[in-house]
Formats: structure tokens, C-alpha cells, sequence
């Protein structure tokens, strides 16, 4: 089972930056774990969430054809608790994009309130990464890992509204025929 800590896109800006939302309920297992007796949602998931929306980000600037990995949490500072009923805001923004990878900065708001602010790093692992010897790069291709099958990808995208929001930085569509 995967877990996705975004629900929906209301922007995004190609290799620029991009905000998601989360609702957060009551009927969600982790809030009844992580504290008893007074629900808040974890920290960590609240980082898991910037970093999902952060990774998406990062991934669509290398147009989904790499294996994009989340490296490390640079920084992180929280400055209350997330409660049932709340929608979290994150908004994530690069900061840097290069040829091993990115980092970002990301924050977590509840409405105007800024709850959480972080500095992420990711790993771009292409298949020249994977070898220490010459390969052809069908032999390359064949062993760069996939976490989701394309059409997969593609549905789930579809669903968090990132072709409906979804913009290059010069105000043209995103459009999921790009990335086929």
C-alpha cells in the first residue's frame, strides 16, 4: 500500500514551484496513534507531505523519466500542532535544479498560520549512477527501478489536479500527452 500525504494541486509551476492541500480527518488511523486522547497529525507525516509535493515537483522537471529519490531534510521547524478538520497548505518552491538532483524549500500553513517550514534535497539516480562499468544504455534502461507503472503515474496525477493546474513557466498547459 502506498500512503499520499497530498490530496489535490492548486498550482503548479513547472521546475518553479507548486502548492497542494491536505485535508485532514478524524477518520485517518494516525490520528488516533500518534496521541491518545488528543488527535494531532505526526510531524513526520507533515514532512512527508512538503516532500511529496516537493518530489512531484522535482520529478516533473525531469519530465518523470528519471527515478527521483527524497535524499534528506536539510532543516525543519515547527511552530504548532495540525488538528482533525484543518487543510494543510504546502507550498513548495525549488530553489535548486541540476544534473544530480534539487533541493527545495517547502512550508506547511493552516489557513494563515505557518505551521512547519523545511529545506529538502533529492537525488536524481539515472542509470549512469547505477553502474561502475560501460553498458549499453538499453542494458541501463532495463535496471533504472520504476515506483509506479507509467499509466499509473498518469492516473494518480491526474487525480491530485496537476494537468488541470499544471503550468510551464511560460503559462502553457502541462499536458499528460508530454510525458508518454
Amino acid at each position: 500500500m502506498r500512503w499520499f500525504w497530498i490530496d489535490r494541486f492548486t498550482s503548479f509551476v513547472s521546475g518553479q514551484q507548486a502548492t497542494a492541500l491536505k485535508g485532514v480527518t478524524l477518520a485517518e488511523d494516525h490520528m488516533h496513534d500518534h496521541m491518545f486522547g488528543h488527535p494531532i497529525m505526526p510531524n513526520s507525516l507533515v514532512i512527508e507531505g512538503m516532500a511529496q509535493a516537493g518530489g512531484l515537483l522535482v520529478s516533473e522537471a525531469y519530465r518523470f523519466q528519471e527515478l527521483v529519490v527524497w535524499g534528506k531534510v536539510t532543516r525543519a521547524k515547527f511552530h504548532s500542532h495540525v488538528l482533525p478538520g484543518e487543510i494543510v497548505t504546502y507550498q513548495v518552491k525549488v530553489e535548486a535544479l541540476g544534473e544530480d538532483g534539487a533541493s527545495i524549500s517547502a512550508t506547511a500553513h493552516i489557513e494563515d498560520r505557518l505551521h512547519a517550514n523545511a529545506q529538502f534535497t533529492f537525488a536524481r539516480l539515472n542509470p549512469v549512477q547505477l553502474f561502475d562499468t560501460d553498458h549499453s544504455a538499453a542494458e541501463e534502461q532495463a535496471y533504472v527501478p520504476q515506483l509506479f507503472k507509467q499509466s499509473d503515474l498518469m492516473h494518480w496525477l491526474n487525480l491530485v489536479k496537476v494537468f488541470e493546474v499544471g503550468v510551464r513557466p511560460d503559462g502553457t498547459r502541462l499536458q499528460e500527452s508530454d510525458y508518454r
